[in-house]
């Protein structure tokens, strides 16, 4: 006796359940790496951002002795008998 529209056949039925188990198992394990991958993104992004940050005020710094340096080197080429 078959129903309308259902599996009638029980070997069928397991194979159905087995398949949709897997694919189940799948779709797990794709959401559970995509979200890994999300946090390593957001970890990488915080880290990048400290990194990048700490450099560039490191950079200022720098900046800044150079600006001194500049001004320095002017100061000698126009007034050389301040060095002597």
């Amino acid at each position: 006796m078959a129903r309308a529209g259902g599996i009638t056949n029980p070997v069928n039925v397991g194979i159905a359940v087995q398949a949709d188990w897997e694919n189940r198992e799948f779709i797990s394990n794709i959401s559970l790496n995509v979200r890994r991958l999300f946090d390593f993104l957001l970890h990488f992004e915080a880290t990048t951002k400290s990194k990048l940050a700490s450099l560039n005020e490191k950079l200022d710094v720098l900046e800044r002795r150079l600006e001194v340096l500049e001004v320095q080197v002017s100061s000698a080429t126009t007034n050389p008998s301040v060095f002597t």
